[in-house]
């Protein structure tokens, strides 16, 4: 007989029981719901809500479960539906009928939205603490590459020539909001909803802020209808989860860019590519091009709790059982895409002769041409259509830019001197750019150690 059927005169239609039932997923709460249920019962015995000897042999009961569960020992019935009810037929099987007395004064609805607080709290910042150990091997990877420079793009089309350094630094900043983001869904995350109830509260005289202190909660849901059919902490942290795969896939699809035969700028260590099984030759970066493809899958978890969310009225509705599957697989799919990329990283090699080639056969430089007769007193305007026409005389001749004589030069602009040559020596063009924020290899260097300084006291923290 089900727990809650003493209302019902007919057994559960069998497909009904397989439609409705959560434990085939939600059993990986069972840490989470056992956590739970000790400080519930805790609680309990302290304010003489049940007698102290039942709370004694109910938390003797729920550590027993916890043993079990930590070597694997626990066995779930899809006919006792989720892990609540689970583990509670296992806790009565344990110690009899007064572990009955443990679902005093709670309602599933305020315990399933415990046990997804305290597994976000923990995943949160695991994710955090991995985005980090991201950041600190970019960091390195930038530091080791200081002198390297590659070109730089627009619309895919080669712009500026930039440091390598500072191009690994943007993702730094990217990734550095990232954790920021998962910091600050933390605080909406460490709010407490058990004593909530169905809906309504309880009449039993229980304390909530003991139970928060016992489990580490900062604040504690202020309306209990609220507490229940909240579900924006997942919704935030699915959100944060979207953006950090949208920075990894846009640098994936750099990776898969560069470390093919026509760019050549990194090879990718063999440990993070697969070969073909028809083309002996080749090396095919699929690390990167499955976590590019894997965003798709988490951004689909946001929009499908979004819909899940958009028409329910208050309280709790069994529409809110689908919040769980979708939350798993992305901490699944972020943590295990940020664990492979920072290794692939890592143990990525830069391919300096090639990076060394494309900066000296393109017209990325051409801005810096325009600057020089600016300095001369052209109006900018100007030095751009005249660099313009230079560009579309190289592009005719089968020239660059450095590989024009003076004489051409002069036949274009008579304020060109012998000193231009200078003004458009790529690593002179880079060191220009001390601007703060800019490619320079200084402003770099600031960047550097500002980056340094952040991870010191994520350090710290941990």
């Amino acid at each position: 007989m089900k727990l809650w059927g003493g209302r019902f005169t007919k057994p559960t239609n069998e497909l009904v029981e397989e439609f409705t039932a959560s434990i085939s997923f939600d059993q990986r709460l069972a840490a989470q719901d056992i956590k739970g249920s000790l400080a519930h019962v805790k609680m309990l015995g302290a304010c003489g809500i049940i007698p102290q000897a039942d709370a004694d042999t109910i938390r003797a009961g729920l550590l027993k479960l916890q043993e079990k569960w930590a070597i694997g020992e626990l066995a779930f019935s899809i006919k006792d539906e989720d892990v609540h009810m689970n583990l509670e037929k296992h806790l009565i099987e344990e110690i009899g009928p007064v572990g009955g007395k443990l679902h005093t004064g709670r309602s599933r609805n305020d315990q399933v939205a415990l046990d997804m607080h305290l597994y976000l709290k923990e995943e949160a910042g695991v994710l955090a603490g991995l985005l980090t150990e991201l950041i600190a091997v970019l960091v390195e990877k930038a530091e080791q590459n200081l002198d390297v420079i590659i070109p730089g793009y627009t619309h895919l089309q080669r712009a500026q020539p930039v440091l390598l350094a500072q191009h690994f630094l943007a993702y730094v900043g990217m990734f550095r909001r990232d954790v920021e983001r998962l910091q600050d869904a933390l605080k909406r995350i460490d709010t407490m909803p058990l004593g909530a109830g169905a809906l309504a509260g309880t009449t039993f005289p229980i304390d909530r802020e003991m139970v928060a202190a016992e489990l580490g909660f900062g604040r504690i849901y202020e309306n209990s209808m609220d507490a229940v059919s909240d579900r924006d902490f997942i919704l935030e942290f699915l959100s944060a989860a979207s953006i950090v795969m949208m920075h990894l896939s846009r640098f994936c699809e750099e990776l898969v860019l560069w470390s093919s035969t026509e760019f050549g700028f990194v090879e990718l260590d063999d440990a993070y590519c697969t070969g073909s099984s028809i083309m002996p030759q080749k090396k095919n970066p699929d690390v990167a091009e499955l976590i590019r493809g894997k965003t798709g899958r988490v951004y689909g978890h946001l929009f499908s709790l979004l819909t899940v969310l958009k028409g329910l009225p208050l309280a709790y509705n069994k529409d809110l059982q689908e919040d769980k599957e979708g939350m798993f697989d992305t901490v699944d799919t972020l943590k295990t895409s940020l664990i492979l990329f920072a290794g692939m990283i890592e143990t990525m090699e830069v391919r300096r002769e090639n990076t060394e080639k494309a900066v000296k056969q393109d017209f990325s430089v051409a801005t810096d041409l325009a600057d020089y007769l600016v300095r001369k007193g052209l109006p900018f305007r100007q030095a751009h259509e005249v660099i313009g026409k230079i560009v579309l005389f190289c592009i005719a001749e089968g020239k660059y830019l450095p590989e024009l004589t003076f004489a051409e030069y002069q036949s274009f602009s008579t304020l060109f001197a012998e000193d231009l040559y200078q003004a458009i020596d790529v690593v002179n063009v880079v060191e220009a750019r001390n601007s703060l924020g800019g490619t320079g290899t200084k402003s770099v260097e600031h960047q550097l150690h500002l980056q340094q300084e952040w991870l010191a006291t994520q350090t710290r923290e941990v």
